[in-house]
């Protein structure tokens, strides 16, 4: 109370004086301060452009590597191809949680949640899979249309689950994208049924994924973040996958042999290709840690535009006005969806 009172009972004329001798210096000091923060502003944004960009690269590099092994290199085995990303998984993960620190580890504690985590990995491995063996029937554009239904599936899902209802204004946005790829599959030079069976079987199982996570691991002492998720996911993943290749491609051991010798590079490819894999699923958490979550739904529909349009050019697969119609369809609906789901949250 002494300080305050001797501070009122200072002269105007000394308080003027004050102010003037120091403005200067905290005038400088509130300038320093805000050159600091648009410095920090300006590095987190290129920090989130740098992230967005190795998210892209990754995502879209992992898609065209699998579709240039299994269509244009000879290397017929999308199962054991799932079994190496799984692999990679595994390994990379271990090494970023454990020693990089990348995230906090979270330790599985109980039996109940360990068969949890089994069962979202069966579920990942189905649609990881089936979206491989699609790549050898589909042009990746096409792949990527039908994968944008994702959110279709995910609402299916989540009300037959829980049977919670949303606002019939956000089915209302699932039509457009459902029709758009009813246009595009009509309009699709290259359509394989048998592919797209199987790239519809693995959009509607990774929104199944989604959709069990949500419910499985939803109370606070079994929550794990994606990236620890994966941790235990994966080798989970390669002890399915390993039988599965070795009953259900039988040769692949003596096939992939004979095409690394007869081109050495078919190894660094395999090997990309996996490390790949993990990137983009490392690069996933990042973006979503550091952006919102309508800034990654803008940047989720954009990317599969990307990947369309670039595996277009690489592998000169045709199209036709109405595919390329049926696609931009479905992402406008998907966009619409997000929209619609965000307003009335």
């Amino acid at each position: 109370m002494s300080t305050h009172a001797s501070h009122n009972m200072r002269s105007k004329a000394s308080f003027e004086n004050e102010t003037k001798g120091t403005g200067k210096e905290s005038g400088g000091g509130s300038g320093g301060r805000q050159g600091k923060m648009m410095s920090f502003n300006n590095k987190e944004n290129l920090f989130i452009c740098f992230l967005v960009t190795l998210w892209y690269s990754s995502n879209i590099g992992v898609i065209l590597l699998n579709k240039y092994l299994l269509s244009n290199y000879g290397f017929k085995f999308p199962i054991f191809l799932t079994m190496c990303h799984m692999s990679a998984c595994a390994v990379l993960s271990y090494v970023s949680i454990v020693f990089f620190k990348v995230v906090p580890q979270q330790m599985i504690k109980s039996r109940s949640q360990f068969i949890k985590i089994a069962t979202l990995s069966i579920v990942f491995c189905g649609s990881v899979v089936g979206g491989n063996i699609s790549l050898r029937y589909l042009a990746v554009s096409f792949n990527q249309a039908v994968g944008a239904t994702t959110p279709f599936f995910t609402a299916v899902f989540a009300y037959l689950a829980t049977l919670k209802r949303e606002a019939w204004v956000t089915y209302g946005a699932l039509v457009p994208v459902v029709a758009g790829v009813v246009i595009a599959s009509g309009g699709e030079p290259g359509f394989h049924l048998f592919g797209f069976i199987m790239c519809l079987s693995a959009t509607a199982a990774r929104a199944f994924k989604s959709v069990l996570q949500s419910i499985l691991l939803s109370s606070e002492g079994e929550k794990l973040n994606s990236m620890n998720l994966l941790l235990y996911m994966s080798p989970i993943a390669v002890l399915v996958l390993l039988p599965a290749a070795l009953i259900m491609e039988p040769n692949v051991v003596d096939v992939t042999i004979s095409l690394g010798r007869d081109n050495k590079s078919m190894w660094l490819l395999l090997l990309l290709n996996s490390v790949t894999a993990y990137a983009a699923n490392l690069t996933n958490f990042l973006v979503t840690k550091h952006t919102s979550a309508l800034t990654l739904q803008v940047l989720g529909n954009a990317k599969g535009a990307v990947a369309v349009v670039i595996s277009i050019l690489l592998f000169r697969n045709p199209v036709t006005f109405i595919g390329m119609g049926g696609y931009t369809i479905t992402v406008m609906g998907v966009a619409a969806y997000g929209e619609t789901k965000r307003r009335l949250r």
